[in-house]
């Protein structure tokens, strides 16, 4: 793995209030990098949590938070003339595939005309290098596993997918005609502490350890690729003193779990038994994700660590830490 030391580099984190971004900024601030976080806040969950997730964050003299949205080109340049920015992490984005479908002019204008925002920004203000967060969404119901970045992915199942592969194409055209540097990380089901609570393992432990009813949606069999977010950042860090020209990088475990095997485990780690409630397979939603990373191991040194019956176990005990303080 590469040397994580900051140089003194000035990043500009999109979305780094988020769950992702806010572990980001944890990592970056603890190597002394200055940072610059833009974000909305929006209602897509509760703003407040995001808050929370900075609250640390803002005690750091190399920490500057700037409340605006990436929809707007006026204010995303107002960011870039302000700082001398050496490399942008772009995170912000509209998250979700279900919701996706309901909206798909919102997560049009947030994804793609966002990340054009960043893209002219970098152009405009001599920016080298970007990061941007892909998805394994762009896969699909791609046949063939695991998951290889050239595999094709002309067949997108949901607006959410069709934004993050439309995305990747915006980013290869700047680094052709402009010189970025750019590499597109498709990230493959990340949880952990933070997570959004709208997702699959939060949603889960929140309503088992309630003994609420769980909704189950087909018969349980699809897998997932679970990605722990320690794993992940390791990954975003592995890209910052690399160069790439242009790349895109798988981001995952390479090992999947079934989502009954999933209930199971949780309901383990929760030493409470799961009610569920057996609903019809959702539009959009992918049959598998599976990661082939030998290229995050050959380019980045990529090699996760944490296993799901670990990564479950501590985002079990942030959970109830996180209740029991309330």
């Amino acid at each position: 793995m590469i040397s994580e030391t900051s140089e003194e580099k000035t990043i500009l984190v999109t979305g780094g209030a988020g769950f992702i971004g806010s572990h980001l900024v944890d990592r970056l601030l603890s190597l002394g990098y200055q940072i610059v976080v833009l974000d909305n806040f929006n209602d897509f969950y509760d703003p407040n949590l995001k808050r929370e997730n900075i609250r640390e964050h803002l005690k750091s003299q190399n920490y500057r938070l700037i409340d605006g949205d990436i929809r707007s080109l006026l204010q995303v340049e107002d960011v870039f003339e302000s700082h001398s920015i050496d490399i942008v992490v772009h995170l912000a984005a509209m998250a979700g595939v279900r919701p996706s479908i309901d909206k798909p002019a919102l997560y049009n204008e947030v994804n793609l005309i966002g990340t054009l925002n960043i893209l002219e920004s970098c152009r405009k203000h001599g920016v080298p290098k970007l990061v941007y967060a892909s998805s394994s969404s762009v896969y699909g119901n791609n046949e063939k596993v695991p998951f290889h970045e050239g595999d094709r992915v002309d067949h997108p199942i949901s607006p959410y997918a069709s934004t993050k592969k439309s995305g990747e194409l915006m980013v290869h055209t700047y680094c052709h005609l402009f010189g970025l540097d750019a590499v597109c990380l498709r990230f493959f089901t990340v949880y952990g502490p933070r997570q959004r609570p709208e997702m699959a393992i939060h949603k889960f432990t929140r309503q088992i350890s309630r003994g609420e009813p769980i909704d189950r949606y087909g018969d349980g069999s699809t897998f997932r690729d679970y990605t722990y977010i320690d794993d992940i950042v390791d990954g975003i860090m592995a890209c910052l003193k690399k160069s790439f020209g242009y790349q895109v990088i798988n981001l995952g475990r390479s090992d999947t779990v079934a989502l009954s095997e999933l209930i199971s485990l949780l309901e383990e780690k929760l030493s409470r038994e799961a009610v569920v409630n057996q609903l019809p397979t959702q539009p959009g939603d992918v049959e598998k994700t599976f990661a082939d990373i030998s290229r995050a191991g050959e380019l980045l040194g990529f090699e996760p660590r944490v296993s799901i019956s670990e990564g479950l176990n501590r985002f079990v005990a942030w959970y109830l830490q996180e209740q029991g303080g309330k």
